[in-house]
């Protein structure tokens, strides 16, 4: 569905969402809730009580986007938030992004290991290439 750079962060939120919530109020709950910056170009997922109704607010360079998918039947399965019990977000892969989108149940998928390059080493100037 999408082509998500691997430079591009998709933070979920946990709590249900009122969907009349447009522009305005989706960008307050990536500041309050999720504590990040709208304007990052990151994506910021939100899904509604009956988990039929999804919202990606981001920053498309010169305005925002919300893109929209209210399911006709089902409902989202959200991934296990393990480590963030505590947390109202919650940073998914765009792997996880798309399993969620297609109705992949994740207990049924296994992850295999990957070689991860850890966030210390990422956001470093010597880790970036001219």
């Amino acid at each position: 569905m999408w082509s998500v750079p691997h430079q591009v962060r998709i933070f979920l939120a946990r709590e249900p969402v009122d969907m009349r919530k447009s522009f305005h109020g989706l960008i307050a709950l990536a500041e309050s809730v999720l504590e990040q910056d709208p304007l990052s170009g990151h994506l910021f997922v939100f899904i509604n009580r009956r988990r039929d109704r999804l919202k990606v607010l981001y920053w498309g360079g010169v305005g925002y986007c919300i893109w929209y998918q209210q399911l006709e039947e089902g409902s989202y399965q959200l991934p296990d938030a393990q480590a963030a019990d505590d947390e109202a977000g919650l940073e998914i892969t765009a792997g996880q992004l798309s399993l969620i989108l297609e109705g992949i149940d994740f207990s049924s998928v296994r992850h295999r290991k990957r070689f991860q390059v850890s966030d210390q080493h990422r956001d470093t100037p010597s880790s970036r290439r001219s």
